[in-house]
Formats: structure tokens, sequence, C-alpha cells
């Protein structure tokens, strides 16, 4: 054989063994002869022939020719890794401005974030499947209140910055718009500044700042609806606060205080000081800094103001049996159920990271906690006296952790001197430098920084006596975390139990398939999720000087370009830390547009009835007026509507909010129609990305004719859900609209210099879990994207042919198909057999399942979207445990089982409940418990009945008081 030719063979033998496609087949679910299989059931010869089929012509095609072939795991982690490298993690920043050094325990580490039963759980709407991830929002919601000295916490919010921006919406909503005027302290933190700043132009809200002297002076001369204060301020200055907060309460005013946790540990609670809104950022409490996010922010409120409170409020009901049980509580307040009538937008909290600082309080107990404060206060305290034994003055003798040290024109000398020796220092304004100690500060580092002092200073210092510190007026005195949970698990294997436990009590993408439509939860593979706890992404702090941060700066270029490819897009801006975020940047972009032309009158944004709840809510954030257009009979866009309103509205016209494929599962056959149309009457079209997972590969919001499209990162590109957040919402946009995209006050990377926009308090929003997207799209390689959006396709057709005799597929395209999703039509079972599509839902938990979602777009409908990383075999689970569903409802409807008495009705089934001596119903103990073969094999027991929403409402109890006291006090109502 020829020597050449063999080698030719040799090389190319040695490709196909190499196997890039590896993981692209691990992340979609059916093999080759199940994807044939299903095709046959569908009627489809090929992928290719179903996407024909699907995809309306005109906008099929997307070649996703700059994405680089895909590399194998290995290839992907060290190439992330060498990334991580680049990032100086072995510089320590003590750069403060809400951001510190944390040690994770190590027990949370293993066991929550790196553990799927928490991270691939969905957000609790289906309360009697999530009491471990509820009872540890309690736990949050717990700490808050107690650290805070407010009565009533929410379960997490996005970042401190928009915390701010939110507690603002509150504040002007209760002083139902007596001013327009928001004052805020000089020393709030920058980044909230900005956010804050951003979020109140499109209102028409002004914001005022005040040096700290003048604040009381001003508030008198202004009569603010809410004053904003920093608790200690962003240069650590500590001071009494109350007369601030009662002079913004004499002149009918809200005051806001944001303040850092670990802080009030050992500071009074703002709350004892009057303050009616309380937030801030639990970063610090065992969540790494991660170069900005993701961490959980908090918000706290006196009890006046609770349903004016934005995102997620866990209270404890009872459930069908009596017993407590806990659920999400007050609704009405949420965005998808205000729409346009919403102050807020948010939707994506930070479930996830809002568990690992609970249990990092549950690990460390309130002495613990203490401790950490003190040795923290206390390093302060020894550097400020090494300061002044160095001849160097403090800009502020009361602080906790962070101290302001007078330079003048030494400045620059004293944060060289301290880089290098490994230290991150802050410039502060007029000549001071600040420095924020932490728990991960050792007693070597102090003597390093002593040692600058002394270099800059030319005066031998050392450490010695400590100085200054928090003053006794101010030295809180309330107990706090005194409930059983904090002081019971501060042993390791008391601490494993538990978490165990709670995740035992959960449905997570590791135990069975979670069928949510919109939501698309698919797999998020353990190759993607391994780099975010490297320390080169994990302790980077978002205000490093850029040179420091390169391998971020690189993984944001390539990631922003590749998604840029996908989308057709001229930029993308990874900022927006969620779904939410996203869209209200993309009608920013939209809005700034239409003002730099002048267009200022330009205001009205049509949105479809069948759009999310965030979209109204955006608009309305955006300063923009929704007007709703309504959708046919076959759940598309009402093209005689949109053509009316867009004509009534030519002059205003703003935008159009569009899904693509729709909000009810198919591919409108009319979109680049209703895009031309939006464009002739001067408007822009901003597309929703919530359904991109059936775009990517196949067609493209920009060759569909969008100008803005925000994309789920959390969804189609793999960051798990969490439990309701993390989320990354980055936005893509058309060249005419990249100069809009948004900035960043700190660093000038994180946007273009023509936008003052800022939506995230960190540049690049919650970059520690952007690997996990990159790691995504780098492992699969552009045929890889393209395979798994098809698969998306043939999964959702499968489950809609296999399931369509049982129940009517409400909606479906042109050509009898839908698109990743489909709405299953539950609403005749009501009238024939009395069977709500809630019964579905619960009874679903009995055979092991998450519900898919429920009433919406329409009501009495279920939404199912299996994703392309669901096998075949899981498939047929949820069909098999679906048509059993339908034959109980069937029995019902022909009067062989009682209307009231059925495994609908009283699902789902508790252990206790099947085991108990007495059975008081007319069906058997085992078809309530295992109505199929599969279920005994691997049967989950839901931990409680039904939850009795409405009484947790009525008796709204939102903190961690013992469950067997609740129980008790229930009874005794009961009994009176």
């Amino acid at each position: 054989m020829n020597r050449s030719r063999q080698t030719e063979s040799d090389l190319d033998l040695l490709e196909a063994l190499e196997d890039r496609a590896e993981f692209a087949r691990r992340h979609i679910g059916p093999n080759d002869a199940e994807i044939a299989a299903m095709l046959k059931v569908v009627g489809a010869e090929s992928l290719e022939a179903l996407a024909a089929k699907t995809v309306p012509a005109a906008i099929a095609g997307k070649a996703l020719d700059a994405l680089p072939p895909p590399a194998t795991e290995a290839e992907a982690i060290a190439e992330l890794r060498a990334l991580a490298a680049q990032n100086r993690s072995d510089i320590k920043p003590l750069l403060g401005t809400g951001y510190h050094g944390t040690h994770t325990p190590p027990v949370i580490l293993r066991n929550v974030l790196e553990n799927p039963g928490w991270y691939t759980a969905y957000t609790p709407y289906q309360a009697e499947i999530a009491q471990g991830r509820l009872e540890a929002l309690v736990n949050f919601q717990t700490m808050v209140t107690d650290l805070t000295g407010l009565p009533v916490a929410n379960a997490s919010l996005l970042d401190e910055g928009t915390a701010v921006a939110e507690a603002m919406a509150i504040a002007h909503a209760a002083t139902r718009g007596k001013s327009d005027v928001i004052l805020a302290a000089d020393d709030l933190h920058p980044q909230s500044r900005a956010v804050l700043a951003s979020r109140a132009a499109p209102l028409g809200l002004q914001v005022r700042f005040a040096a700290v002297a003048e604040i009381a002076a001003v508030v008198a001369a202004q009569e603010p609806f809410a004053l904003v204060l920093q608790y200690p301020g962003t240069t650590g200055e500590v001071r009494d606060i109350a007369p601030e907060i009662a002079a913004v309460q004499a002149v009918g005013g809200l005051a806001i205080v944001a303040a850092d946790p670990l802080s009030l540990c050992l500071l009074t609670p703002p709350g004892e000081m009057g303050a009616d809104v309380v937030v801030g950022s639990t970063q610090r409490f065992g969540v790494p800094m991660g170069y900005g996010g993701p961490h959980a922010a908090y918000m706290a409120v006196k009890d006046g103001l609770k349903r004016l409170m934005p995102g997620r409020l866990v209270g404890v009901s009872i459930d069908a049996a009596g017993a407590p049980a806990m659920r999400l509580a007050l609704q009405t307040r949420e965005q998808h159920i205000r729409r346009e009538k919403a102050t807020s937008n948010i939707c994506t909290a930070q479930v996830l990271l809002a568990v690992m600082a609970s249990m990092y309080a549950v690990w460390h107990g309130p002495e613990g906690l203490k401790r950490i404060a003190s040795r923290v206060n206390l390093q302060a305290r020894l550097l400020a006296g090494a300061a002044a034994r160095a001849g160097l003055t403090l800009r502020h003798q009361a602080f906790f952790d962070t101290i302001a040290v007078e330079c003048g024109d030494r400045a620059p000398a004293l944060i060289a001197a301290a880089l290098k020796r490994g230290f991150n220092l802050a410039r502060l304004e007029g000549g001071a430098v600040g420095i924020s100690l932490d728990e991960t500060v050792t007693r070597t580092d102090l003597d390093a920084l002593a040692e600058v002092f002394a270099e800059v200073g030319g005066t031998p210092a050392s450490l010695g006596e400590a100085a200054g510190g928090i003053p006794d007026a101010l030295a809180r005195r309330t107990p706090f975390l005194t409930a059983d949970v904090f002081n019971s698990h501060h042993a390791e294997h008391a601490m494993l139990r538990y978490l165990k436990r709670l995740e035992d009590k959960d449905v997570a993408l590791n135990r069975s398939m979670i069928p949510l439509g919109s939501c698309t939860m698919k797999l998020n593979a353990t190759a993607e999720m391994i780099p975010i706890t490297f320390p080169g992404f994990a302790n980077i702090h978002p205000f490093v000087p850029t040179d420091q941060a390169q391998g971020y700066l690189t993984l944001v270029r390539r990631l922003a370009g590749w998604l840029c490819d996908i989308t057709g897009f001229a930029a993308v801006s990874l900022q927006p830390n969620a779904g939410s975020q996203g869209e209200y940047a993309g009608l920013l972009a939209i809005r700034a547009w239409h003002l730099s032309r002048g267009d200022a009158h330009r205001d009205i944004c049509l949105i479809p009835s069948s759009a999310h709840g965030t979209n109204p809510a955006s608009a309305v954030m955006a300063g923009m007026k929704v007007v709703v257009v309504g959708c046919d009979r076959d759940g598309n866009v009402d093209l005689d509507d949109l053509r009316a309103k867009a004509e009534q509205h030519a002059a205003s016209l703003a935008a159009l909010m569009v899904t693509y494929p729709s909000t009810h599962g198919v591919y409108e056959e009319a979109i680049q129609e209703i895009c031309a149309l939006i464009h002739a009457k001067g408007g822009k079209v901003y597309m929703d990305g919530a359904n991109m997972n059936a775009q990517v590969g196949l067609t493209s919001p920009a060759r569909i004719g969008a100008d803005v499209c925000h994309l789920n990162l959390h969804k189609t590109f793999c960051i798990p859900h969490g439990g309701g957040g993390p989320g990354v919402g980055p936005i893509g946009v058309t060249a005419e609209l990249a100069p809009f995209l948004p900035s960043h006050p700190l660093v000038a990377e994180a946007g273009p210099a023509t936008s003052d926009t800022v939506i995230s308090a960190a540049p690049f929003g919650s970059a520690a879990i952007l690997p996990i997207s990159y790691a995504y799209i780098r492992m699969m390689g552009a045929e890889g994207l393209r395979r798994a959006t098809q698969v998306a396709i043939l999964n959702a057709n499968y489950i809609a042919k296999r399931l369509d005799g049982h129940f009517p597929v409400l909606y479906k395209g042109a050509r009898g198909m839908v698109a990743h999703e489909c709405i299953l039509d539950c609403r005749g079972f009501q009238q024939g057999g009395g069977v709500l599509v809630e019964d579905i839902a619960k009874r679903l938990q009995d055979y092991g399942f998450h519900a898919p979602t429920m009433s919406w777009p329409v009501t009495g409908t279920l939404m199912v979207e299996p994703t392309e990383s669901e096998p075949k075999h899981e498939l047929d689970r949820f069909i098999e445990a679906m048509v059993a569903i339908r034959a109980e409802i069937r029995a019902v409807e022909r009067g062989e089982a009682d209307r009231a008495d059925n495994p609908l009705k009283h699902a789902p089934h508790t252990a206790a409940e099947v085991m108990a001596d007495a059975w008081p119903h007319a069906y058997s103990r085992e078809q309530a418990a295992f109505p199929l073969p599969y279920v005994r094999a691997h049967k989950y027991w839901p931990p409680v009945k039904r939850v009795d929403n409405v009484h947790g409402d009525r008796n709204l109890i939102c903190t961690c008081a013992p469950l067997e006291e609740y129980a008790q006090a229930h009874h005794l109502q009961a009994a009176e």
C-alpha cells in the first residue's frame, strides 16, 4: 500500500476515533434508532424533512458559520481552565463596594452548588414537590428579617443595585405619586446609583444625590417620596441614620436602606431605626464573587408594604390533611398576574444562591456569624491602628469592615505598593484609599498591609493596638437567628443529613423529566458545571483592573460573538442577569434609539394577548404604553387586529413584542409580514427569546426580521434553573441599536461609550455562570446545536401525536405540526367529570412527574415541552402516565368513579396517608400510590398533600417559627 495513502487513512481513522460529536450525542436524549422510531410516528422521513414540515420555508436557514468545531468534554474543560488562569485570583481584592471574599463551606459547595438535586429544580410553583427548596427559602427570609429588624422579607432578588431600584418602585407606589423626586445619599454604592438612575428615567422619576452632611436639609427642601441610604456607606463610614430616616418620613416619604448583612450581626438593625425598606446582597454569606454574580439580593419591608413587594414570598399554609406545608404566597403581586399594571418585571429570583446564603447561616449559626463579623471588624481596627502609627489618617473613625485612608498624592503609591504584595485596594475620591476586609483575610495579609503603610508613610508600622470601630450607641443588642434550624446543624453529619432531607422532598431533573412549556428544562451537563468553581472564575471581584480579568473578558467576547452568529445580530450584551432584565434592556435600547431621532412621542408598545406577563410589565417599566393585540382561533397573532392597531397608533408606535415560535407553540407563517408591518409604521420589533430552543440552527431572530431579542441562557443555553434562578438574559441587537446596549460606570469594556443605561449591578451581570453556556456551545458545535433543535421539535411532536387522541392538542401549525412544545386542552374534563387541570397536575406527582406548565397561556390547559435532552423511554413513561390519568378521568365521566372521591381529586397521596390504618376512599391504596408498574420500582412520595393556598394568604406566616407551633396554632384556631 502507498505509504502516504496509508498515513492518510490512519489519520482519518484517528479523527473518527476522536469522535468530536460525542458530547452532542450524550446531550441529545434519543439515539438514532429511537429517532427513527419517533419519526415514523410523526410521519416524517428524517429530521430534515420534519424541520421542513414545521419551520416556514421563508425563514429557514442558519449555517452557524462562525462557531468553532465541537470540542470534547476534556478539551472544553481544559480551555476554560486556561481562561480562568488568565484571571488574577492570586491577587486578593479588598475593594468592597458590595463584593467581598468569602469561604463557601465545603459541605455547601459539594451538596448544594455542585448538586443537581438542587441546581436543576424548577421554580416552586408546584409546592407539594418543592417543600425542600421552600423550607430553605423560609430560612433565607427568616435570616433577612432577623438581621434587618423588619417583619417581612422576600425569597431573593437579582442583585443589590436592582433591589434598590425595586425599592424605589415600592416607595413611589406606596406614596401614591405625591412626589417624583427620590433622594439618595452620595455614599450609595456607585453601581446602585447607576442602576437607580437608569430605572427612574423612563418612569419620569428624578434621582437626586446629597452629601451626607446635607441630607436633612435637602430632604426638607425637596420633600422626596423616598430617601436611599447605604449602611455602612460605600467608603466604610458607620453613622446613626435614624435622624435621616425620621426626616424623610416627616415629609411623607419612605426610608430605604441598603445594608451589608454581615455588618448587621454587630450593628443596630435599620428596622430598629425606623427604615421602611431594607435591601442588600447576601453574596458574602458563602457565595463566591464570580466577577459580579450571580448572588442573591434581599429585600425586607414593613408589614404594610408586603403586597407591594416584588418577587416571591414563601409562606406557610396547611395541606389537605391539615398538616403544615409551604408555598409561594400572595401571588397576585407577581408580574404575570398584574401585567401592564405591574411596577416590576422581576421573574427570575436567585434561589440557588439564596439557598447557599441561608445554609451558610444555618451552618455557622448566630454565634458563628458574630464571630466572623467580629473578626472582620477587628481586622479593620488593627489596620486602622497600623495606618495611624504610619502617620496616615482615616476619613472615618466609625466603621465595620472598610477603612478609608487619607493619602493625598501618595494614594497611587499606596495602591501600587499593595498590588506588589498581592492586594487590590480601592481608589476613592479626594485622595483616599479604601481597604475592605473579609473572612478570607489572614494575619499574614494584615502584616503585609501594615508593611505597605510603613512604606508609604515613611514611618515604621505594625499590627498592634486597634483603633476606631463601631460606636457603642450603634452596637446591636437584639438577638437574631434564634430559630432551631440556625442552632442545630453545626456538625457536618447533621448538616449533610439536613441538606439531603430537604433535597429528597423535591422533584428535580436528576429524578425525572420536567416537561414545562416555555421553560426549556433541558440537560445541564456536568462538564458544563465544573468550571464555575475554578478559583480563576469564582474569586474575581467585578471591579478589578481589567488586566486582571483577561480570561473573563476573552470568554465574554467569544460567547457574545457566538451568540451573534446564532441570532444573526450585530452585537450582544451579556449584562442582563435574568430574562426579565433582558426584556427591559431590549426595550430601553429601542426607547433610546427613538429618543436619538427626536421621536420621544413614540411610546406605544403592541403586545399579543398570549404574551408572558413580563412583556407588558417590561414595557411599562420602559416608559411605554401597552396596547394588546388579539390572537386568532389558531393561536396566531390576529393580523387584522394588528394592522388596525398599528395603523391607529402609527404616529406613536415604538415597538411590537412578539415571541417566536409563538407562545402557543407554533411557527407562525406570517411572522415576516408582521415584522415588516411594524417597520413600515416606524416601530421596532422586540422578540422574546423564551422559545429560542426552536430556532437555533434552523432560523434566527435577525432572519425573521426582529431588531432585538433577549436570550434565556438558563433555558436554551443550559444554565440550570436553580429552583428559580440563577439566570442570564443577554440581548442581541441590529447594528443601529448597538450604540444603545447597556454600559457600566466602573468598567468601560462592559458596553458602548454612547450609552448610559445600566441594567445590572455588575458590568457583565452573572458572569460566573457564563462558562456553562460557553462550554455547551463549544462542545455541541454548529451541527450539534442544529440537531438539538430538530430533536426538540421531534420530541414535542411525538408527544403531541401520541397524546392527541387522549388530550386534544390545542394549536398546530399550517402543516399540522407543533414547534418544540404543545398545548394539551383539558378544559372539557371539568364539565364531563368535574376534573380540573390542577387535578391532573397534582395527580402527576403520584406518578413521579412535575406537571407541565399549567393554565398558561390558555386557562385549563397544560403546555408540554420535552426538550431534546429527554430519551424516548422517558417520553414514553410520561405518555403512559398521561394516558393512565386520562383513563382515571374517563372513569369519573362514566360514573365508574365518584366525582368527589377519586384519585385525581385527592392527589397527591403521601406515604403517611397510604400507610395509615384507616383508608376512607372508594379507590384502593394501590391505585393511589402505585398506579403503574414503573412507579412501584421508582416511587417518589410527595411529602405533603395538596396545599391550601387561600388559607396561607389569609394567615400569612413567612418566617420559620417551628412548624409544630404553627400546627398547634392552626388547630387552636380551628377549635375556636
